[in-house]
Formats: C-alpha cells, structure tokens, sequence
C-alpha cells in the first residue's frame, strides 16, 4: 500500500524508547501503524548512558516487559552486566540494573520493530498536523507528505528545537550528530497547548584503551545475575563485563571552576530547566562545595568497542576545561576523548494538558509520551510509550481505555503524578514517590500485570500460564508453612547459631520463618522442607517469591488495606466539565487548579498541590457521599 493512500490507524512521532515502545504496543494490538523518525539508523538510541533500570527505574522495565513491552527482552539481550541494586535493604526497594551494549541494543530494537505484524516504518520529519474540527487525522513531513491516521502519538524526546551547548559554543540539534525538529512546537502552540524549555546534559566518551584501570576500584556484576524479562526468550548472563569507579579530587574542581563563567548549564545563558537528581559536575562541586571528591562510574559502551561512558561527569565546560580536568582524575591521565560532554535544552509541554490515557485534552486522538511531557529516562518515556500506543489502538477500536492506578503499577504513579501534579523540572521515578512501593516490587510485576495485559491482548495465553503456575506454587509454600509445625528440638540449634530466640513448644514454621535473622537457606533445614520444594519443583523464583510473603506479610497487608481505601475514593467520579467555580465554600486556589487539571475522580482532585482536604470534603458532600 502506498502512502499516498493508506489511512494508518495510528502514527507514531519519533524513534526513541517511547515511540518504540507505543509503536510495537499498537501494531501487536492489532492497529496498522506508522512509525516515523528522522533516522532508522538511531531508533531507541541511548543518547545518554548504556545502561536500561536502576533505583525505581528496574521496576518500571519489569512492569514494562509484564505488559508486553519489549524494552526487557532487548534489555537481557544486549546487556553485558547485571546487578540488583539495594540487596541489603527490603524487597521494595531492590531494583535491577542492566549494562547494555549500545550499538547491540538499537540494532535489536531495529530488528524487533521490523518483525513486528502491522508496523510500518518511514524515515521523515513531522513538522505539523492535518485537524479536523478538534480531532488529528494525519500528520505533514517534511518531505511534503500528508499521511492520514486516526491517531497520532508524538514521542519528540529532546529534539523539539534542540540546542546543544558546549562552552561558548552552540548550535541546534536533537543529539549529538543529529539534527533538531521543528515545526512541532510551533503548531501546537498554534492550536492552544503551553510549552515550555527543560535541559539536560551528557558526560563525554573516552577511549578505554587511554585509561590506566588499575588506578581505578573494579565493579562487577552480580555472581549470579538475574534477567528482566519474565519470558523465556532470554537468560541470564553467563559472562559479564565489569565496570570500574574513580573520584574527583580538590584538584579536579579547581580546574571545573576555571571554566564556570563558559558553562552555559551552568552561568544562566541556558536559562530552562535542568534534572534536579542528575546534575552536573558544575552543580555538583558548587551545592556540594564542602565534598573533596565526587565518584565516576566507568562503563563500557559494549563488547566489541572501546567507547567507555564516564557516568556523574555531565557537564557543557568548554572543551579544553573537560581535557584538563578530567586528565587530573585518577587513571585519566592520557585520556583521549572520542567525543566531549555537551548540555542540550529542548521543548516540552506541560503534562497537565493530558489525560490518564496520555491523549491530549485539547485535541482528540492526539497523544504525547516520552520526554515531550517532561520526563527524564528511558524506562519512563518507554512506559509512556506503552500505555499511549495500547490506548491510542484501544481507542480506534472503541474499546475502553487501560489505566493503571497507583497501586497497580509505578506505571500508574508516573502518569498520574505527571498529568495530576505536573512538572516544571525534568521528572525522574524514585521508589519515594511511590506510596505503595512494598506492593509494586520488581519481583511481583508479572503476577500484577500480566494478567490485565491478557485481557487486552498484548500477552499471550502461554505467558499468562506461567504467571498463574508462579502464583499458585508460591501459595502452596506459603500453605505448607502456615500449617507445617516444628519442634524446639528441630529447630532451636538453628535458632541459636543466629542470635535469636529458642522456642520451648511446637510453633508453625511460618512463624519463625518471618524472624529477620533467618533466610532461607535456614528454612530449607527445618524437616520436611527441602522435599517439598524438590517434590513440587520450586525454583529459585518461587522460594524468593514465599520469602518476602513470609517475612513482610505484615507490610504488605497493611498497605492493601489503604489502597483498598484509595480505592473508594477513586471510585467517586467528578462529572467531565465540572464548575468548581460555583461552589463557592472550597478555596480560589483550589477552583483554578481543579479546573485546570479536570481530574476525573475525587481521588485526583485530592492529589492536587493547593487542594487541601477540607475542600475534598466539600466535594465529597457536593456529589452526594
């Protein structure tokens, strides 16, 4: 079919994580989609780091791969490291990390993509929009193309009139080597949406075989790494590369500061704003002037390159201030640069303008995701991406729309956050922001999501298979525990080779499993319990899986009870177009920002900065509850 003739069902805008993503969701649901992007060559480029996960950041990759997505398996298949980070804290917060070979990574993607049924791909630039009335059909190129569609999902990332900084210097860009989109911006302001500028930057990329790695602290991967994909068509890494740590000295930042008044990051020429949690090194040594050192990550770039990432050296210091300093830091000191750190500011749009769905307020069958609604980080434009190509395709077929709520997913916390709260800097996921994070573990996505996925479509009847057999095996250890006792004679030389009280009649081993000094390598001496795992075919998943029941029964219990509450409230719906203004007894503040978001239920009005809880009453009494 051609072009000049084909109404797509919906047309993705951009290449990145997000577009990737949100194109792969709406072909496998059955849309014929169009993705287009200034380069095939680039398509889910890491433009920053090599590495997919990390604090909250893993656990939104899981939830990814547990709704079909694809960023996971790609993950497990081009990565040359793996860690579970925060091991030596509780379950919630334990977060998978992956080093990725970059080249590896956009080819499989590449690969993945054009294998994909139902999906088109086009290399052009989007520079506008065919409206009709209120509603998208179609998009214009650069090219002079008008192509029909009766969705659109723009995944811009940074290059909506991408600037690129280093030192005095500046010129436009989306990426280093690339250049930037216009016309965009331009159009939507044009129909109504607010936009505004956001900047982030990148380290430079050295050559490994100019840097002394003995002067450096070796970090390896995991011994016995795990993957990120819940399906079968990865495993876990059986060789790894290691990645290295060095540090700043006083020395360092004396030399950083020569160059800050040609900082444009950094003397106020880039006057948008930057991400609060990666800055740096100019901010750095200022608001931690007090600091003698920062640490450096050295990470490899891939397998088969000698491109090394030097991850907390961000920076825009003009090119000779990079090579001086960065020869000052241990195992540096011949470096030879394959490329210099850059600063880059680009457009966005405040995500208030959005709904739930991701699809725009102002216009139907428009959607944003990705960096366009001020995010920062692959795994949340790629969750972006996700959700607005499964509701753009949901949409076409006048099937309800998918949502996922705050105590389903970080998924559901990222957009809500986003489109109830906003933001005004770039918007990275903690695990803080999550208020039920010991329900929404890295460990338990697949029993969360797949399930909803099924019913959608997205995942097959085998996959969900899987999950039911995980559930059902780890509700038959946790059975046996609960109701297998134990003797003090059997097991008290345990208890007292770990510090902790002896018992002095039967007790169920559910109940001394749940002690925090024991594991359960302990648990599997108590009698009778190593049979039954070998009996009942447990692997390592399934004893990880009873473990946490065990031992946070409690917490877990407790935080379903108050989503059980949030809950109630999201079930009071506010009527679209509601008129806040005539009820006069809630604050000013409080009508101009429920006006502002029209958020759909009392839940998401509560949420609202400057909506106090009196005024929630209020409406509560106002729709008769």
């Amino acid at each position: 079919m051609s072009l000049f003739n084909t109404t797509y069902d919906v047309i993705v805008v951009g290449g990145g994580h997000a577009g990737s993503e949100a194109a792969a969701a709406s072909a496998n649901l059955g849309s014929h989609t169009l993705l287009i992007t200034m380069s095939l060559q680039n398509i889910a480029q890491m433009s920053c780091n090599p590495a997919m996960g990390g604090i909250a950041k893993g656990q939104i990759v899981r939830e990814i791969d547990a709704l079909g997505g694809y960023s996971g398996i790609i993950t497990d298949l081009t990565a040359v490291q793996f860690k579970m980070l925060n091991k030596s804290k509780g379950p919630a917060m334990w977060s998978p990390r992956a080093q990725s070979d970059r080249m590896r990574f956009a080819e499989e993607w590449r690969f993945r993509l054009e294998n994909t049924p139902n999906l088109d791909l086009f290399q052009d630039s989007v520079v506008g929009f065919l409206i009709d009335g209120n509603k998208v059909v179609g998009v214009k190129t650069a090219l002079g193309l008008n192509i029909k569609s009766k969705a659109v999902i723009i995944t811009a990332g940074t290059f909506l009139n991408g600037l690129i900084h280093i030192g005095d210097k500046s010129f436009g860009g989306g990426r280093a080597g690339e250049s930037a989109s216009h016309g965009i911006t331009e159009e939507l302001n044009a129909l109504g949406f607010e936009s505004g500028r956001m900047k982030t930057g990148t380290p430079p990329r050295v050559d490994s075989r100019s840097l002394d790695f003995s002067k450096m602290i070796i970090q390896p991967g995991d011994l016995n790494p795990e993957k990120f994909s819940y399906s079968t068509l990865t495993s876990p890494l059986k060789e790894q590369l290691p990645c290295h740590m060095t540090h700043t000295s006083l020395e360092v930042h004396d030399m950083l500061r020569e160059g800050f008044d040609r900082s444009p990051m950094f003397n106020g020429r880039i006057q948008s704003t930057g991400p609060r949690y990666c800055p740096s090194i100019e901010d750095k040594i200022d608001r931690f002037s007090t600091k003698e050192r920062h640490q450096l990550f050295v990470e490899p770039e891939g397998w088969r390159t000698n491109e090394i990432y030097v991850n907390g050296f961000s920076t825009s210091l003009p090119e000779d201030i990079q090579d001086r300093a960065l020869r000052l830091v241990a195992g540096f000191e011949n470096v030879k640069f394959f490329r210099f750190g850059y600063a880059i500011e680009y457009d966005y749009f405040p995500p208030t303008q959005l709904k739930h769905t991701l699809e725009t307020k102002l216009i139907d069958n428009l959607y944003f995701a990705g960096q366009i609604n001020g995010t920062t980080g692959y795994e949340e434009a790629a969750a972006q991406g996700l959700m607005a190509g499964i509701n753009a395709a949901l949409k076409i077929q006048e099937k309800e729309p998918f949502i996922l709520k705050r105590n389903e997913a970080y998924i559901g916390v990222l957009i809500d956050d986003l489109i109830t709260k906003g933001t005004d800097e770039p918007y990275r996921m903690f695990t803080s922001r999550a208020e039920y994070r010991t329900l929404l573990r890295q460990d338990n996505a697949d029993l969360r999501l797949t399930p909803r996925a099924f019913e959608i479509g997205l995942v097959s009847k085998e996959r969900l298979n899987r999950v039911e057999e995980k559930q059902s095996k780890t509700d038959l250890f946790v059975h046996f525990l609960q109701n297998a006792s134990i003797k003090p004679s059997e097991v008290n030389p345990i208890l007292e080779e770990k510090g902790t009280a002896v018992i002095n009649q039967a007790m169920k081993m559910f109940k001394i499993a749940a002690r925090p000094q024991l594991n359960f390598d302990d648990v599997a001496k108590f009698p009778g319990v190593s049979e039954f795992i070998s009996t009942n075919n447990l692997d390592r998943e399934i004893i990880e899986q009873t473990e946490i029941h065990v031992k946070y029964a409690g917490y877990i219990q407790k935080e379903k009870n108050n989503a059980d509450k949030l809950n109630r409230l999201e079930n009071v719906s506010i009527p679209k177009n509601f008129d806040y203004f005539k009820i006069k007894s809630i604050s000013i503040e409080a009508r101009q920002k429920l006006t502002k978001i029209q958020p759909t239920t009392i839940s998401q009005a509560s949420r609202i900065s400057g909506v106090s809880p009196s005024d929630i009453s209020v409406l509560l009494v106002f729709m008769g509850r």
